[in-house]
């Protein structure tokens, strides 16, 4: 399978409380909700479509909690994105979950680069990764990840937690394809490409 992230992120980097005001305001971040209104229906179709595409789910820990909250418990037929996760395999990386309530999970425990590695060798399409910012770099930093995909939202919320930090490894992208939307999300997917070339 192909391991492709969908990650939504401001202008300025930011991919904390991205879907409401109390969704993580660890840190004291208070700014959440800033997803919300650029999403037209254009795109949002197209989310509905990739999370129709996925074979196979993987999270990290914060996502897949936050995510079984909501998208678990919805009845069948209310969301394309619940109906696609809910059918389909999910696999969260955690070393302190134990017993998970939301059918179809498999835990990572142990060596998870081992056993993302192991998933990415099965037959099948896409192994998707949505949100869980933390674990995208994680994968990043392991050579996990085949593609990239920014779900950039025209705002700048000038805090909050950012998708990649201030001091952390490089990594040359490749873009593989480019998509706005009417209301100002531009849709990026990337490539990795090894490390950057950096001019004299």
């Amino acid at each position: 399978m192909k391991l492709t992230t969908y990650t939504q992120v401001t202008v300025d980097g930011v991919v904390q409380g991205n879907g409401g005001r109390g969704e993580n305001r660890s840190g004291g971040f208070d700014r959440g909700g800033w997803a919300i209104a650029p999403f037209d229906d254009e795109a949002m179709e197209m989310v509905d479509r990739t999370y129709r595409s996925a074979d196979a789910f993987l999270f990290g820990r914060r996502t897949y909690d936050l995510f079984a909250r909501y998208w678990g418990v919805m009845e069948p037929g209310r969301s394309p994105i619940a109906d696609a996760l809910n059918a389909r395999p999910k696999y969260v990386a955690s070393t302190t979950l134990a017993a998970p309530r939301w059918a179809g999970t498999t835990v990572l425990s142990g060596d998870v680069a081992a056993a993302v590695r192991e998933l990415k060798s099965a037959p099948g399409g896409e192994l998707q990764v949505h949100g869980s910012g933390t674990f995208v770099r994680w994968l990043l930093a392991h050579g996990l990840v085949d593609e990239l995909t920014l779900l950039v939202c025209p705002v700048i919320v000038g805090q909050g937690t950012r998708l990649f930090p201030e001091d952390g490894p490089d990594l040359a992208l490749d873009l593989v394809e480019s998509r706005s939307f009417p209301k100002g999300i531009v849709a990026q997917t990337y490539r990795p490409a090894g490390r950057p070339v950096y001019a004299d």
